[in-house]
């Protein structure tokens, strides 16, 4: 069974025997628990962040005369032509993984204070919303397998239910501490965040979203509670958005940052598998270009592989006056950054003697599945590229292409235009916050011009662009906003029926996890 990885081998021994008392040392207890907590680090780091990203309107996966094509996994998604064994499909298994070493942890703490099971479960229901969010029906595995076991797939609105359920049985044993010690790991507050996502999209969980008769405008009855979670985060006095909007996403951000209600602490030396500069930077370094300096300003060890070209429609929506979101992009005639303040210098970034300019439109050698750019300056120089998490480029060369950056999965500034959005679908107002007061926090923090009446819902989608792109939550918002269909890229030239196809809203089951469990069936329109 795909969910049953690194269970017990000794089918002989009952598992739920195995302990009867676990040690009370908290480091006994941190020791156990670290592996349970961290279980997704890999797949965010690469895999699921492809997914999210290629599927989504933000960038396209180009190749460069068949190099970095690697067998249409980043083409497949960017066309709406998900396969089953596209790496990038392939996150099920560390899911189900953390599932499982969850159940086993769960088992050796029994008896064990609410307030040390609490995360456990909170992480568990975590795994099991990804799983649901990216698949649809998914097992609820609640406990260890038995040996002869038949392990079933549960409805989605099944699995949300049980997410729900979860999450509001352990809030009230969770932690309320936000420092050094709980960074990375679930508190009260991720678990309200939590919710804050599962019940804005609980029309699109509970509903069959791959109907043509579904509506981004269908009924919601979470809403109001989806806007006490978000209450409960707000209230709490513990976070803002008060910091740069570069410098939080820096290889030196942290805990320190107050805008992070959950992330994903990354360290380069560790090489736990953060690469998101290697495929967004412009691929052509130093390394193997003309000798000079890169685009860090020193030579980088390595090549980057630069091959996340920036859809134009999305380019669009970096335009406002004065935003400072707009300088998380490369684009047009580049310059180097200074390596150790990562800010942009004056010093032109050039190969072979000419600056580099980065075009955002995107022209392909030709129009097809291989989205080829050609494997010269002016295919490198197709598409924007984000600038969003900046590496450090001696991380970069030292430690296989990992970085620094920790990776934010639930931010302050989402709570906020969440609450936003609960309120212009219909939740009840509270606290005196309006629309257009929650929109204006995130506009007047980057400096950008301010709305005078409340936001449409499509301007408030063009927002959660561009405050959250690169940070995996986009192909959640367009399928709620009802875009997911719409025309970006190269994905309706070349794959004309992902205009009606809205299976795609569901991605397949890796074909390795049917192997295992043969008495599944794959996803419709797959």
């Amino acid at each position: 069974m795909a969910f049953a990885t690194g269970s017990c081998t000794d089918l002989d021994v009952d598992v739920n025997s195995l302990y009867t008392s676990y040690p009370d040392s908290e480091i006994a207890i941190e020791a156990k628990t670290a592996d349970v907590y961290y279980a997704f680090r890999g797949m965010l780091g690469r895999r699921y962040n492809e997914a999210m990203t290629f599927s989504s309107d933000e960038c396209m996966g180009v190749s460069f005369d068949g190099d970095y094509y690697d067998s249409g996994n980043y083409a497949h998604p960017s066309l709406h032509d998900f396969m089953p064994d596209d790496a990038c499909m392939g996150y099920w298994y560390d899911l189900a993984s953390g599932i499982t070493k969850c159940n086993q942890v769960l088992v050796e703490f029994g008896g064990k204070e609410e307030e040390v099971i609490a995360p456990i479960r909170a992480i568990r229901a975590f795994y099991h919303f990804i799983l649901m969010d990216s698949y649809g029906d998914v097992p609820i595995l609640d406990h260890v397998l038995e040996a002869d076991e038949a392990l079933e797939r549960s409805s989605r609105a099944d699995v949300a239910e049980w997410i729900e359920s979860e999450l509001l049985a352990v809030i009230d044993h969770m932690t309320t501490n936000v420092d050094a010690s709980t960074y990375g790991k679930p508190t009260r507050w991720m678990v309200d965040a939590l919710l804050a996502k599962l019940y804005i999209n609980w029309n699109v969980y509970t509903q069959d979203v791959t109907s043509s008769s579904w509506s981004a405008l269908a009924n919601n009855e979470k809403l109001d509670d989806c806007v006490a979670v978000c209450d409960d985060i707000i209230q709490s006095g513990i976070f803002n958005i008060n910091d740069d909007y570069l410098e939080k996403f820096y290889p030196t951000n942290g805990s320190h940052i107050k805008d992070f209600i959950y992330a994903m602490p990354y360290t380069a030396a560790n090489q736990d598998g953060l690469t998101y500069g290697r495929f967004r930077t412009w691929r052509k370094g130093d390394s193997d270009g003309d000798g000079g300096a890169g685009l860090y300003g020193i030579k980088l060890a390595k090549s980057c592989a630069g091959n996340f070209a920036m859809n134009p429609e999305f380019a669009d929506l970096f335009s406002l006056e004065g935003d400072r979101r707009n300088n998380a992009i490369f684009k047009d005639a580049l310059y180097q950054y200074d390596p150790s303040t990562y800010q942009v210098t004056s010093t032109p970034f050039e190969y072979k003697g000419e600056q580099v300019v980065l075009t955002k439109d995107i022209s392909l050698a030709v129009v097809d599945e291989n989205l080829n750019v050609g494997a010269n300056v002016s295919g490198w120089s197709q598409g924007y590229r984000f600038n969003k998490f900046i590496m450090d480029p001696n991380d970069f060369g030292l430690y296989s292409r990992c970085q620094d950056n920790d990776v934010p999965i639930f931010r302050y500034a989402d709570i906020l235009l969440t609450k936003c959005e609960a309120i212009l679908r219909g939740a009840t107002a509270t606290n005196g916050d309006t629309p257009m007061g929650l929109f204006n926090q995130i506009r007047t923090y980057v400096n950008a011009p301010t709305l005078a009446s409340n936001p449409t819902l499509d301007e408030l989608l063009d927002e959660r662009g561009r405050e959250f792109f690169d940070e995996n939550w986009r192909r959640n918002d367009l399928i709620r906003f009802g875009h997911f269909e719409d025309d970006w890229g190269f994905k309706h030239t070349v794959n004309p029926s992902a205009k009606t196809d809205y299976t795609k809203r569901i991605f397949p089951v890796p074909t390795g996890v049917l192997n295992e469990n043969t008495n599944w069936t794959q996803n419709e329109g797959y």
